[in-house]
Order: structure tokens, then C-alpha cells, then sequence
């Protein structure tokens, strides 16, 4: 019997790209340069080397998608076929009959936003492969949640991924990633918490554009490359087509960032041509998956990340707020909830410390500073009104400080008095 785990938000639409502040601009600290030393040498002689041309688009030929996926399209799409020791795994062992899970998380293309019914998103195709493939086998987790980057991803990936002891997953986060040095690190550190899972996953990584080719996978692609992985660009494969005026943007997506169902056909026409490849020479893949050792590209500053509620902190004072079950996601539950201000204050042990917290449309959100150990360390501005939609917003106020125990204390801001806030949870590491 098929199964699916589906970790749905409640949210219809939400925006792709969630803003948090960072406290710091490079890995030690300090100001980036944003340049590069080079060697100094000469060169007599101009040296020009030939580009491979052979997938460039061709301008005076359109798109016809009813065609499906060109092999240009496929040949740019794939970045990089990785090392296809796990994910050959993953198939043998459900060709032999043995239970498998596949798992995607992401943001809301990877929950699904915009096509017209699930079934129709890459996620639900992807799934629909493995089924196929081998029936009866298969059991499926969609960990996407609209609004979302990998920084609440690597604190949430435990409990709402992991735990159900993935073979196989997809990471798809380059458009709700911002942040190319934050950002850097939480998807660093969440793509290694995954490898490191006990179950040795295959990690597959996504990356998906905006309608001006706005993505974070220029990033995202140097975490692939360190660990080998497969990497799937439906960035490389529409975006020069679009630019070409071979493709409209408007066929694909109903905004500028959601594919529709003819977008959500094309991310799983490449990676279904990838899987089938991999699944066709299965007997040549002899190289057997081990336990993931390599060093971090970053400083995994995120490695041993969690989310935090009021369920696992008690706190020193709650003037004004109350615990809710849920107060919006089915996800995060025993939430911090304010109508008309409050204070509260409680102890966490961290090094790292974020929160997770419901913007609102209605007015009646406010701005609540953050103080921790007595000082200032930034405010959560909960106020989103004539606003798109209610969503949840992430927010960094402590990094890379002690490791020890921190007195937090949030109160509202000058103006905000009456205004509520509703805490769903706290990102600590």
C-alpha cells in the first residue's frame, strides 16, 4: 500500500524569500571584501580556450512544451551527476523488496503553491517515480513549508524529516534563500545534517529562479560540489530560454517565482530523465555508500540546530502572553501568543538564537525588542499589515556568542504597546 507522510502549511500562498537579520558578515566575523587575491603572473601570450556551445540556446527556436524537456534543457539542467553511490543504494534496495522513504524539503514550490492540485507539483511526481518504480515499497514525507528558508530548515529538518529515516531527499531552498553568507551556513549545515542522518540518504539538491533569474544557487552549488552532490538546475534549464524570448515566463509560472503545473512538469521531467538514467545502469554503480566524514565548507556553525517551543522552556515571566496549541502551522505547536503587548522572559543555552515568529496583515501586530543577557539585540517587527498574507518570519539575534546559558527578554517596542506577537518557536544551536 502506498503511503505518504504530508507535512502541510496552512498557508495557500506565501512569498518564497523570508528575511531574517544577520549578525555577521563573514565567517569570522568581520566585514567581507568581496575580493579575491589572485597570483601575479604574466602571461605573454593571450591564451583563449573553447567553450562548450553545444547546449547554448538557439533563438530562432522556441519552446514547444508539449514536446517536453529538450536535451539542451536537460544538459543544462544537470549540473553536476555526483557521486550516485547512495542514491543507487536507495533503488537496490527497494528492487529487492526491502521498505524505503524519500523525502523533499524545501519551501512552498516544494510544498506545492500554484499547481493547480498536489498531485501535479514536482514533489508529488517525484514520489510518483519511486512509486512506480517499486510499488508497495515507498513511503513519502513532504517537509515543504511556503515562506520558509534552509535557517528554519536546519533547525526543523530532525524532527519533521529525519526522523523518519530518509533513503533519499531533495533539497529545494535557492529561491527562499537570501542571504548568500547566512544563508551559506544554515544550508551548509542543513545539507550535513542530512548526509549525517543515521539511514546514509541520498541528498539531491534543487535549485529553482525567480521570473528575473534571481536565485541563491551560485551559493548553494559550492555545498554541492564539496560533498559530490547531484545537483538539478531548473534555474540553468529555463531561465536562458526566457531570457532568449524562447520560452515565456508566463506559460510556466502564474507570478515571478511559483512554477505552474507546465513548470512543476518540467523540474520533474529532468529529474525523472536523471533517476531513469541511474536506474538503467543500476549494475554498474559497484561502489558501495558510506557514513558521511567530510569536513564542512563552512563552520557548521548550525550543526546540532533545533527549534525550541514553550513546551520545552519554562518561563521566568509571561506577563501578557499565553501558550497556544497552534496558532498557525500544523507544524510548530505550543506557541508564545500576545493580543495587546506583554513580556517575557526566559533561560536557553545556545551559542545561537533565532526566532520564529507570525507576521500579520490585521493591524494588530506590533514590534517587540529582544534583549539578551540585558543588551538590545534587535527587534521582530510582527507587523505586515496591507501585506500580502499572514506568514512566518525568521529572525537571527545571537550568533556565534558562548555557549552558555543567556537571559532573553522580549518586551514591545515604543509605539507597540497594545500590539500582540505570537512566538512559534525558538532556532537555537
Amino acid at each position: 500500500m502506498k503511503f505518504s507522510k504530508y507535512l502541510s502549511s496552512a498557508a495557500a500562498l506565501l512569498l518564497c524569500a523570508s528575511m531574517f537579520s544577520a549578525c555577521v558578515s563573514s565567517e569570522d566575523g568581520g566585514t567581507e571584501s568581496g575580493g579575491e587575491t589572485t597570483a601575479a603572473a604574466e602571461i605573454s601570450q593571450p591564451v583563449t580556450l573553447a567553450s562548450d556551445t553545444s547546449n547554448d540556446v538557439d533563438p530562432s527556436v522556441p519552446v514547444n512544451l508539449n514536446e517536453g524537456v529538450s536535451d539542451k534543457m536537460y544538459n543544462r539542467a544537470i549540473m553536476s551527476k555526483g557521486n550516485q553511490a547512495r542514491l543507487a543504494a536507495a533503488m537496490k534496495k527497494a528492487k529487492n523488496g526491502e521498505k524505503i522513504t524519500v523525502g523533499v524539503i524545501g519551501g512552498s514550490i516544494t510544498q506545492g503553491s500554484l499547481a493547480s492540485v498536489y498531485q501535479n507539483c514536482y514533489a508529488s511526481k517525484f514520489n510518483d517515480w519511486w512509486q512506480n518504480k517499486f510499488p508497495g515499497n515507498v513511503e513519502f514525507v513532504n517537509a515543504g513549508i511556503g515562506g520558509t528558508n534552509s535557517y528554519l530548515g536546519v533547525h526543523r529538518v530532525d524532527e519533521q524529516l529525519l526522523s523518519y529515516k530518509p533513503d533519499v531527499v531533495i533539497v529545494e531552498f535557492s529561491v527562499n534563500d537570501t542571504d548568500k553568507i547566512m544563508n551559506k551556513y544554515s544550508y551548509d549545515s542543513l545539507v550535513r545534517k542530512i548526509l549525517a542522518c543515521d539511514s546514509n540518504p541520498a541528498v539531491m539538491l534543487l535549485f529553482t529562479t525567480m521570473e528575473d533569474g534571481t536565485s541563491l544557487q551560485d551559493t548553494h552549488k559550492e555545498i554541492g560540489e564539496a560533498y559530490d552532490l547531484p545537483m538539478i538546475s531548473y534555474h540553468d534549464a529555463v531561465f536562458p530560454e526566457v531570457k532568449a524570448g524562447t520560452l515565456k515566463w508566463t506559460d510556466i509560472s502564474p507570478d515571478n517565482i511559483h512554477p505552474n503545473d507546465a513548470g512543476h512538469d518540467i523540474i520533474n521531467q529532468i529529474i525523472s530523465r536523471y533517476l531513469d538514467e541511474l536506474y538503467n545502469s543500476l549494475d554498474s554503480v559497484t561502489e558501495e555508500p558510506a557514513p558521511f566524514t567530510a569536513e564542512a565548507l563552512t563552520k557548521d556553525y548550525y550543526a546540532n540546530a533545533k527549534m525550541l517551543s514553550a513546551a520545552d522552556i519554562t518561563a521566568t515571566v509571561s506577563d501578557g502572553f499565553e501558550v497556544v496549541e497552534k496558532d498557525f502551522y500544523d507544524q510548530f505547536h505550543n506557541n508564545w501568543k500576545s493580543t495587546a503587548g506583554g513580556n517575557l522572559t526566559f533561560e536557553v543555552e545556545c551559542s545561537n538564537l533565532g526566532f520564529f515568529f507570525m507576521c500579520t496583515t490585521d493591524g494588530k501586530s506590533g514590534k517587540y525588542e529582544v534583549y539578551v543577557d540585558g543588551t538590545m539585540k534587535g527587534t521582530l517587527n510582527a507587523d505586515f499589515t496591507g501585506g500580502w498574507g499572514n506568514y512566518g518570519n525568521t529572525q537571527q539575534v545571537l550568533f556565534a556568542a558562548d555557549n552558555t546559558k543567556h537571559t532573553v527578554e522580549l518586551k514591545p517596542a515604543e509605539g507597540s504597546e497594545d500590539k500582540g506577537i505570537t512566538i512559534l518557536g525558538l532556532m537555537v544551536s
